[in-house]
């Protein structure tokens, strides 16, 4: 009976509990609908039994506030102030209702005795800067914050801070804000950059920019702190000013008993922006001062690519075929053999177009006893080199061999999808497009995306055309492509063009023909393929590649900003689901010199 007794009036309280909760609810909901009057009704009745509670008091407030009840909320809020220890919440409640009255003076003085009470520790830093922040009142919110730093050593209120400053446009103050935090607690340097990336564009006449650097600089002269020189790094490469970044690189490096991740990484971010003095001088400089193999095997790795491109002669060729074979002839270079021998093979084959030479050298390297993944690398490069000999059969038989030998792997999707490209290359569409249905569902998304690129070309055009005519015509230029015959490719692309005029392969002759324009230098011819793909295929599926590479040539060689604007907006606004939206949204901002996001 006692037991039924406590049970019941559990039931009631948690009953009473939630009726209560279910006012403050339906309170709310007839605010957020203008329903005023109701609302203050049901406020009231919440606060009878939740007396005190800030959130409801607050919100009851409001509503008094949006019918212009202001004595009315005023007499709500002092009715609490002779029966709470921490005031500053209604003191700021009551400066805000009387600067809605136009009593800005009074207001004034309610928010100097907020802060003063933060100052001498009687009300919560924390409560009065927030319901600051809740009315706008941000320069107010700072000078709580600020106040309690002072009165409390051991508070930390450098994230609230730093936001602040960042609303308010105060990027001096929200810089040191961030570093204060970041000195305390290493954790937020993520949080803290992705902010400053907000504020820190290219330019390093941006004044954002200027600041940074110059606060850092400063924090340097006085903090041997490691921390600023992975922020001047940083800072270096935003203005792609690489080789002031390798200064601060190696300052961390000397600075960190031999930390070189950030040398390494400095160097791959040169070479993918083509800044190739600077990723050489990198390189070398890892080559030279780090013991470590790895290192000196794949800095020389990326110094032969680096030469590859560069490569104008047929002597600076040799020179690199020499380089080549001096490094595969090392003693330690077993761990690091395979992928060197490829690399040296597909130089021999593609760029000094030696194909026989280099078949030769792989089938030699083959048939050593190798684990199968290494083997099926080897097999990789000769089926490729086949496929530039135009031995389709042949190619065929390598790559379905690796397809055999590792299944369920990257290697032998990679592999499927090399045997789709040579059934394509060969004119076989219907074998080809039988293997890209299967890659298009795959786990790998860079090669998913690839096959269904080629899957679409294929089968666009094929419905009108069951000759497939343009297609094997298109798939020749492509082959050209790869067997580095550029001027041969560009012509092909140019019949097409001419005698499949207003057919689906058009656009997709266009935007190729475009890119080796571009890889010749010739970029007006580039930009008037791009401009046709705009005018004729707006809504086609490659609006948007021709859109962002027109932008990226103005921005560029052309030296057009407004024009790249253009076309970067036509993509945020009208293409929002294009994978160029963020890269464009990013760039759009850098030209037009956003400071704030």
């Amino acid at each position: 009976m006692k037991k039924d007794f406590v049970l019941f009036l559990l039931w009631v309280v948690l009953g009473c509990g939630l009726i209560h909760a279910q006012s403050g609810q339906l309170a709310r909901n007839y605010a957020d609908q203008g329903e005023y009057e109701k609302a203050i009704l049901l406020y009231q009745k919440a606060l009878r039994t939740e007396r005190g509670n800030p959130k409801l008091l607050a919100e009851l407030v409001k509503s008094y506030q949006q019918i212009e009840q202001y004595e009315e909320a005023e007499a709500e809020l002092k009715s609490y102030l002779s029966k709470v220890v921490d005031k500053g919440f209604l003191l700021v409640e009551l400066g805000y209702n009387e600067q809605l009255r136009g009593n800005d003076s009074l207001a004034t003085q309610f928010y100097a005795r907020a802060i003063e009470g933060v100052v001498n520790n009687s009300m919560n830093t924390h409560r009065v800067a927030t319901t600051f922040q809740s009315h706008s009142l941000l320069e107010q919110a700072v000078a709580a914050y600020e106040a309690g730093a002072k009165a409390n050593v051991n508070a930390n209120y450098n994230i609230q801070l730093a936001k602040l400053y960042g609303e308010l446009g105060q990027v001096k103050n929200m810089y040191d804000a961030y570093l204060n935090l970041i000195n305390k607690n290493p954790n937020y340097a993520a949080v803290a950059q992705r902010t400053f990336a907000i504020y820190i564009n290219e330019d390093p006449l941006n004044d954002a920019n200027i600041i940074f650097r110059k606060t850092i600089l400063k924090r340097l002269q006085t903090e041997q702190n490691v921390l600023y020189n992975e922020l001047l790094s940083w800072l270096f490469i935003q203005q792609k000013e690489y080789h002031k970044a390798f200064v601060q690189e190696k300052a961390i490096y000397r600075r960190t008993d031999g930390s070189f991740n950030g040398l390494v990484n400095l160097a791959d971010i040169a070479i993918e922006e083509k800044e190739y003095e600077a990723a050489e001088e990198i390189l070398l400089f890892l080559k030279e001062n780090i013991v470590n193999e790895d290192v000196e095997f794949e800095s020389e790795q990326k110094l032969l690519q680096i030469a590859i491109i560069k490569a104008v002669t047929t002597q600076d060729k040799e020179l690199i075929k020499s380089r080549f074979e001096t490094l595969l002839q090392k003693p330690d270079i077993a761990l690091y053999a395979v992928p060197i021998q490829v690399n040296y093979a597909h130089f021999v084959a593609f760029d000094m177009d030696k194909p026989d030479e280099a078949f030769k050298y792989l089938r030699e390297e083959v048939k050593k006893p190798r684990n199968r993944f290494d083997e099926a690398r080897l097999k990789m490069e000769l089926a490729d080199i086949l496929v530039l000999k135009e031995k389709f059969n042949q190619a065929l038989i390598y790559y379905s061999q690796i397809q055999n030998k590792i299944k369920n792997n990257l290697v032998s999707q990679e592999a499927r999808f090399k045997v789709a490209k040579t059934s394509y290359y060969k004119g076989d569409f219907d074998w080809a497009e039988q293997q890209l249905d299967v890659l298009k569902r795959g786990n790998t998304q860079l090669i998913a995306n690839d096959a269904l690129e080629l899957l679409l070309v294929i089968r666009d055009n094929s419905m009108d055309d069951s000759l497939q005519t343009a297609l094997k015509k298109y798939a020749r230029a492509d082959l050209l492509t790869y067997q580095n015959k550029p001027d041969e490719a560009i012509q092909l692309y140019e019949n097409i063009l001419e005698e499949h005029k207003g057919e689906k392969i058009e656009d997709e002759a266009l935007l190729a023909q475009a890119k080796l324009h571009e890889s010749k230098n010739a970029f007006a011819k580039a930009e008037k393929n791009y401009l046709t793909i705009i005018a004729y295929y707006s809504d086609g599926i490659l609006a948007d590649d021709a859109h962002y590479r027109l932008a990226r040539l103005y921005e560029g060689p052309l030296n057009n900003t407004e024009k790249a604007k253009e076309h970067y907006e036509r993509i945020i606004f009208d293409l929002a689901d294009s994978i160029y939206y963020v890269e464009a949204q990013k760039r759009f901002r850098n030209l037009r010199g956003d400071a704030i996001n």
